[in-house]
């Protein structure tokens, strides 16, 4: 993406995805992935990014603050890796 848009634009950004780390770990969380390692898919992380797609425009459109916006994707992904370790011990 940052090469399409600095193609675009005809100039660079270094800071132009700055804040998106924490939406990117989400999503992959969201859509399966698991942060010990070995597992996820594609499809997945396309799924978890959807849902985070909603969670922020739906937010913005409630006029939610960033700041509490990031809160809410924190809670997200404490309770996505909570399930996920619950599912793994459940298998065992």
């Amino acid at each position: 993406a940052g090469m399409i848009e600095a193609s675009r634009l005809m100039t660079g950004q270094p800071t132009a995805g700055t804040g998106y780390e924490l939406q990117a770990i989400a999503a992959v969380v969201i859509g399966g992935g698991s942060l010990w390692g070995g597992e996820g898919s594609v499809v997945g992380t396309l799924i978890g990014a959807f849902i985070m797609g909603l969670l922020s425009n739906g937010s913005d459109l409630l006029g939610i603050s960033n700041y509490v916006q990031q809160v809410v994707i924190g809670a997200v992904i404490i309770l996505a890796v909570t399930v996920d370790e619950l599912r793994k011990r459940r298998a065992v």
